[in-house]
């Protein structure tokens, strides 16, 4: 039972990054998928969230209009599209699944967590 995140890396201010997400090893018929991330010193916080029940529901008015999660439902991999990075937004990202069709905003509902991915957006 697995979660893998790719695909942080630096960026310019104004730039773009699609963050992925595999899953492995796990029934997928209800599974809640969400990306969070962690800036240093600040709490681990929930940008979006796809389950079953819901399409992508975004958490946070920063990152609304800019970030966008999508899936590939039969490949195992959620996405997470970035656009128009801006300082602010440099942090490791991590995906997190749970079981269920909800998605919530606290991280304590998640028991599956991916390594992190970090993502630096220099200004």
């Amino acid at each position: 039972v697995q979660l893998q995140a790719s695909g942080g890396g630096l960026v310019q201010a104004g730039g773009s990054l699609t963050l992925s997400c595999t899953a492995s090893g796990f029934s997928f018929s209800d599974l809640a998928v969400g990306w969070f991330r962690q800036a240093p010193g600040l709490e681990r916080e929930a940008i979006s969230c796809i389950s079953r029940n819901s399409g992508p529901t975004t958490y946070g008015d920063s990152v609304k209009g800019r970030f966008t999660m999508f899936t590939d439902g039969s490949k195992k991999t959620w996405y997470l599209q970035m656009n128009n990075l801006k300082s602010e937004d440099t942090a490791t990202y991590y995906c997190a699944a749970r079981a269920g069709r909800l998605c919530f905003e606290d991280t304590k509902y998640f028991g599956l967590w991916g390594q992190g991915t970090l993502v630096t957006v220099s200004s």
